[in-house]
């Protein structure tokens, strides 16, 4: 007999049979249960010994068991407490062992001595798993929630094996989390750890599909064409000729659709079943795939591995429960971030132990999306232990440097705070799409007009000259029902102004075009084996149409590798490597300029006669000395340091580069090794943290000759004012300090000072009660800092590198130039993002930064509103608004974000050239994207590289992943992903722009070819006595679309190139083009319809004239009906082929092939379906016409005339606007054309030297670190690395 909990909606406690039933052991030796399982249970009560049968498998019982709120028990009636005296708390598990399975646990109630449960006089046994393990009992907590939550939602879900939350998530109440408790835990039904980036799944393609097919209006007019053929009588026309062709069209979608989502599916499947993790089964890890990992599992995560879920940590490998995380696929940010388990966990290590000595729960805050915040409880032995954000490790973040961490599962999936910073896959479409959608509303308004002036039409013509009309019988005719017969009849006639295939030709074409940019070997990052991936092709022709560009930072635009560049000790700068030309040099003031190689400071140190070597001692002393780096030793000997910053980590690289090597760290010492291999050990007595107000950092020591020395670093704004008056190497500082900024180095500020004894200890006291006040403790410490961060003695400076990828200034440049406004939106610190933006050349020196960076949102309001108030108070200039750059970090951005502000925050942005988002997080990533969205009509494209940039571009029109070091999840997401970030700038500026072009002139030409052919329908309804009789034989009408004019937009919209490749690139200002819709908009689509309509009254009144008196036949013999049609046809065919020849940019074979391989094949495939069809009673119409077609000197004259006169009006359109109004992409086609050299090689190096002139000719506004904020003293107290 299996046990399992008992349905939560029962109020009887029963044991049940699982009759029938195979089981098989599952992978860690538990018994799972499959195969039939009889619908028939025995429930037993053991009190009464009366068994009754449930066919109702979990879901209720049978309706004898109640009774008006009285369980009925063999007849009699018992109130419903005294039959369950456990207060009808117990659960049923529907996952655990497969169904029919079930057993009571309760909740209340005490153990007899031979292991039943006892409570008011009954009996129960104790509940056993399948290994029989004694379970404990579910916890009293659940019932409430469990018996009053019906939800036909949950309801529905489980139908469909949607595994939801069974329980809602309201945030006034804790989630109660149990320990390696699965069973308990299974009775809230959390959802499993599988995630989803799909757009659509089983149940949603088909409703999703369709709503998208038809939210095309073109689609629905075809449906209900179709079905207005199907009416008897009515269709003038074959009944299945437009339902056949809209399946298609539809067939061909949907197959396009399902591939691209099935790679959305494969790229999912590879994270939730080939990732795995170890997880605590029966005392043991076991490796376990990603999505069978549930709430209350406690996991085993090893170095170097992804987080599966958001985790408790319980205890690490290392010292006092610490590890390293790295949260670059969270927040952008490559360094380590420290967690710290709880010390009354951290001991618990092994498997025996978590198994044995964790027994309790966790009272956790509700699923949401703040990255930075947690709020729970751990209920341990009857001990509430507080939790708080630094013990939680989340979902796509990585373990680094640290063996392992045991942590307990707390949110999976999609409750995760990754998911819950994501969004649903969107529904995307193009801007011309939009436009083709209300276009086809005004066809279909022309179409009504045509179709009633025909109906009209026919309806008076009856009424007045119905004597002449006897032989049509239609005496007694109901003249209303007959108009609204020809109204239909019209409709099907006319139908095909809007062309069918338009959506099909426009999907292939945009398929092909991904195939081209996949293809382009220049969008190929050979350093990481990744060509560019088109993931959503329907959008493609968005890449030639943007306006706003929001990118992510950190391994976006950069590497977020530091390196230490060059350093000033001194008034000397020291390099590496001594670029050409900047030999050090002495100016006229005394100021050394250029730099001395790292082997003259090598030299300078070991001369002790030179005065320059105790400075340059001191400095680098300062560098090993004042951080809070952790070195690890590898088992190689070699050191490698866990910094919080990166920047810290690059100064104490640099410091080893230059011969003083940090080596070890205890909780109160440092030891530094010398070049000579001599080690100095450091007491360290105080660390005055860094932090965004102060901007600097300090560190005590009492150094190896006794003297207690404070060391200073920070961003020279703040360590200038704090020198002594006797300062010799000021001047020659900022000098260097100057030229560092041009080259775009981060900059720090070194300084030093001998602290006596005696103020040192006074200081102490001051310090020692300052960070233990409970009253504004931070701003008192900091006040406490100023008091000995004084009189100090500047050393020199550093400047260091932030690598950017490769190209990204020259992108960012030209991406501007294209008119493309860019927005930063990273997770790093104000300084960091201010350094890179200067380093990326988005800001540059001379640049006004806007800063918005407020703690209250009356403060926010305030910033705004005046710096509103200055934009608007003076008319700006181009040139002043190119100056612009606003910066704004997450606190007073999630102020502004909200409905009262974002107005404001809009229209600032949209004043400045450039803007940096500071601080934020995934979810305001994607409010911003979403905000300019929302209140512009700009086409926005967001990228970035990692997991918490997706809902940014998921938001966007257009979403670009890069494919890098934070992993896939962006890449996977978006629907373009690329290797690096410089492939934007021809992703854009030139398969952009081709596509937007030529999707532009496809769907024109897709447009125009209909209406010049079947508007002759129209025409000749005034001269059939608007009887509805087509000009033309059914079949060839189709056939037009389907055989002889589908090539020409096919070769339009994948060949055709209206500027190479190279001008494109050559010329950003080109791009312009796209984005003020020079080629597609509804003046042009107009146009193009009224050309049609002009071409078609040409052809239909021109063949009327001529066979009127030319249809004489060599036999004498006169023309009928269908030769004319068939002259029409080849007429209007051959003035389709033509246009497209004037509008080609680029004539190529295929090209040739397309427009007279066309033509060609239409005059080869006449005579041959003209002889075949009619045999087989397909084409009737066509019998005995083909020699009175080609054999007639009539037909052969038209045919090339009548295009003729179409087409001058077009070609002499055409030469007015290229000799007289010309586009500036004529210019550059004639540059192209004539080979003219445009290029000035002396012209660009002015300009370079003038941009660098103006960059060293002020110092940069922002210098400094972005050090990790606050826990620094207090983790470097924690480690001894000489354990």
């Amino acid at each position: 007999m299996s046990k399992r909990p008992l349905n939560a909606n029962s109020n009887t406690l029963f044991d049940i049979d699982l009759l029938n039933s195979d089981n098989e052991e599952d992978e860690f030796g538990s018994n799972k249960i499959e195969g039939k399982t009889s619908k028939s249970h025995h429930f037993q009560d053991q009190s009464n010994n009366s068994a009754y049968l449930n066919p109702f498998e979990d879901s209720f019982l049978d309706s004898d068991l109640v009774d008006g709120g009285n369980n009925k028990v063999d007849g009699s009636s018992i109130p419903l407490n005294d039959l369950n005296p456990f207060g009808d708390k117990y659960e049923y598990n529907s996952n655990n062992g497969g169904s029919g399975g079930a057993a009571a646990t309760a909740y209340d109630g005490g153990y007899s001595a031979n292991g039943a449960i006892s409570n008011s006089g009954i009996n129960r046994p104790i509940i056993n798993d399948e290994d029989d393990d004694i379970l404990a009992p579910p916890d009293p907590e659940l019932s409430e929630d469990i018996k009053n939550n019906f939800d036909i939602r949950k309801i529905f879900s489980r139908l469909f094996h949607k595994n939801h939350s069974s329980i809602t998530n309201d945030s006034s109440k804790p989630r109660i989390i149990h320990i390696n408790d699965q069973i308990s835990n299974n009775a809230f039904k959390y959802i499993d750890n599988h995630i989803s980036t799909t757009k659509y799944n089983l149940a949603t393609f088909l409703p999703k599909f369709l709503f998208e097919q038809f939210s095309k209006y073109a689609n629905l007019f075809f449906l209900f064409t179709s079905i207005i053929q199907q009416v008897p009588n009515v269709t003038p026309t074959n009944r299945y000729t437009t339902i056949g062709t809209l399946a298609v069209v539809l067939l061909v979608s949907a197959l396009k659709e399902i591939l691209e989502d099935f790679k959305r599916l494969t790229a999912d499947n590879e994270l939730n079943y080939n990732s795995k993790v170890e997880v605590l089964r029966n005392g043991d890890f076991h490796l376990t795939k990603w999505i069978n990992v549930k709430v209350g599992d406690i996991v085993r995560v090893k170095i170097e591995e992804p987080i599966p879920a958001d985790l408790i940590i319980l205890s690490t490998s290392e010292p006092e429960g610490l590890c390293y995380i790295e949260t670059s696929n969270l927040d952008g940010e490559t360094n380590l971030k420290i967690k710290q388990a709880r010390s009354e966990t951290s001991k618990i290590i092994e498997p025996f132990q978590l198994k044995n000595e964790l027994h309790g729960k966790i009272l956790s805050e509700q699923p949401n999306s703040s990255l930075y915040g947690y709020e729970g409880t751990l209920i341990l032995n009857g001990n509430e232990i507080p939790l708080n954000p630094e013990q939680m490790v989340l979902r796509g973040a990585t373990l680094r440097n640290t063996g392992f961490i045991n942590g307990i599962v707390i949110f999976t999936g999609h409750e995760t705070k990754l998911m819950r910073n994501a969004t649903a896959a969107p529904i995307k479409k193009t801007a011309v799409e939009r436009i083709i959608n209300l276009q086809i509303l005004f066809l279909f308004g022309i179409l009504v007009i045509l179709s009633f002036i025909s109906s009209l039409g026919n309806v008076l013509k009856i009424t007045f000259d119905q004597k002449h009309l006897s032989y049509l019988y239609l005496e007694g005719k109901n003249k209303f029902a007959l108009f609204f017969q020809d109204l239909l009849t019209y409709w099907i006639l006319f139908s095909n102004l809007v062309p069918i295939s338009l959506f099909v030709t426009v999907e292939i074409i945009k398929v092909y075009q991904g195939f081209m940019i996949s293809s382009d070997l220049d969008l190929y990052c050979e350093e990481t084996d990744t060509p560019t991936t088109v993931r959503t092709s329907s959008i493609i022709e968005e890449l030639g149409q943007i306006q706003y560009i929001f990118s992510d930072k950190t391994g976006t635009l950069t590497r977020n590798v530091m390196e230490f560049k060059t350093c000033t000790i001194g008034g000397k700068c020291y390099i590496e490597k001594i670029p050409e030309d900047e030999k050090f040099t002495v100016g006229t003031d005394g100021i050394e300029t250029g730099y001395h190689s790292f082997e003259d400071l090598f030299d300078t140190l070991d001369n002790d006669s030179e005065e320059q070597g105790p400075i340059i001692d001191e400095f680098l002393t300062l560098l090993a000395a004042c951080h809070t780096v952790i070195p690890e030793v590898k088992p190689n000997g070699t050191i490698k340091y866990q910094a919080a910053s990166p920047d810290e980590g690059a100064l104490v690289d640099g410091a080893r580069v230059l011969g003083y090597k940090f080596k070890s760290r205890t909780p109160s010492t440092i030891t530094i090794e010398l070049r000579n291999g001599q080690s100095l050990s450091y007491e360290l007595l105080n660390i005055c943290e860094f932090n965004s107000t102060r901007k600097r950092m300090s560190a005590l020591f009492r150094c190896p000759d006794g003297s207690i020395r404070l060391y200073t670093k920070g961003a020279d704004t703040v360590i200038l004012e704090r020198l002594h008056d006797d300062n010799p190497f000021v001047d020659a500082t900022l000098a260097h300090l100057e030229t560092f900024a041009a080259e775009g180095l981060r900059t720090l500020c070194i300084a030093t000072r001998i602290v006596p004894e005696e103020e040192y200890q006074e200081w102490l006291k001051r310090y020692t009660k300052a960070s233990v006040t409970l009253i504004n403790r931070a701003e008192e410490v900091d006040k406490v800092a100023e008091l000995i961060e004084k009189d100090l003695f500047l050393l020199g400076a550093t400047a260091i590198e932030d690598k950017l990828q490769e190209d990204v200034p020259d992108t960012i440049h030209t991406l501007q130039d294209a008119g493309i406004k860019i927005w930063i939106l990273t997770g790093d610190k104000q300084e960091t993002a201010i350094n890179i933006g200067m380093s990326c050349k988005l800001l540059s020196e001379d640049m006004n930064l806007l800063i918005i960076n407020e703690d209250t949102k009356e403060e926010t309001r305030d910033n705004l509103l005046s710096k509103l108030d200055a934009l608007h108070s003076t008319q700006l200039t181009d040139e002043e608004i190119n100056s612009l750059a606003l910066i704004i970090d997450g606190k007073s951005l999630g102020f502004a974000l909200e409905s009262d502000l974002e107005d404001y925050l809009l229209q600032i942005g949209m004043l400045c050239k450039s803007v940096i988002c500071c601080r934020v997080s995934p979810l305001q990533k994607a409010l911003v994207v979403k905000l300019v969205k929302r209140k512009t009509s700009s086409l926005l494209l967001a990228v970035g590289d990692g997991a918490n940039d997706v809902s940014m571009i998921q938001a966007a029109h257009v979403g670009v992943g890069i494919s890098g070091k934070e992993g896939m999840q962006a890449a996977r997401s978006a629907d373009f992903a690329i290797g690096q970030f410089k492939f934007l700038k021809k992703l854009l500026l030139v398969h952009g722009s081709w596509s937007y072009q030529r999707i532009s002139q496809a769907i024109l030409y897709s447009f125009y070819k209909n209406i010049a052919l079947y508007m002759t329908q129209f025409w000749y309804v005034f001269a059939n006595c608007f009887s509805g009789e087509s000009i033309i034989e059914s079949w060839t009408l189709t056939f037009y679309n389907v055989f002889f004019t589908v090539a020409p937009p096919f070769v339009l919209g994948v060949f055709d190139q209206f500027i190479s490749a190279r001008f494109l690139e050559r010329y950003p200002q080109l791009y312009r083009l796209g984005q003020q819709s020079v080629f597609f908009n509804t003046n042009i689509f107009w146009t193009w319809i009224i050309n049609g309509f002009y071409h078609s009254g040409i052809l239909f009144v021109g063949s009327m004239f001529v066979y009127r008196y030319g249809n004489v036949l060599p036999n004498g013999l006169i023309a009928d009906h269908w030769t004319w049609g068939t002259a029409v046809f080849t007429s209007c065919t051959l003035t389709a082929l033509g246009k497209a020849a004037l509008v080609s940019n680029l004539w190529t074979k295929f090209t040739l092939i397309a427009i007279p391989g066309s033509f060609l094949f239409w005059l080869i495939f006449f005579p041959v379906y003209a002889s075949v069809a009619p045999n087989v009673n397909v084409s009737p119409e066509y019998r005995g016409v083909l020699p009175h077609v080609f054999g007639s000197l009539t037909f052969w004259a038209m045919t090339f005339i009548l295009p003729l006169l179409c087409l001058v009006r077009d070609f002499a359109w055409k030469y007015y606007k290229r000799m007289y109004s010309p586009e500036s992409y004529h210019f550059v086609q004639e540059v192209q054309k004539y080979n003219i050299n445009d290029h000035n090689p002396r012209l660009i190096s002015f300009h370079k030297k003038i941009r660098r002139m103006r960059q060293i000719k002020r110092l940069k506004k922002f210098k400094g670190y972005a050090f990790e904020d606050g826990g620094g003293e207090r983790l470097v107290r924690l480690y001894d690395t000489t354990i």
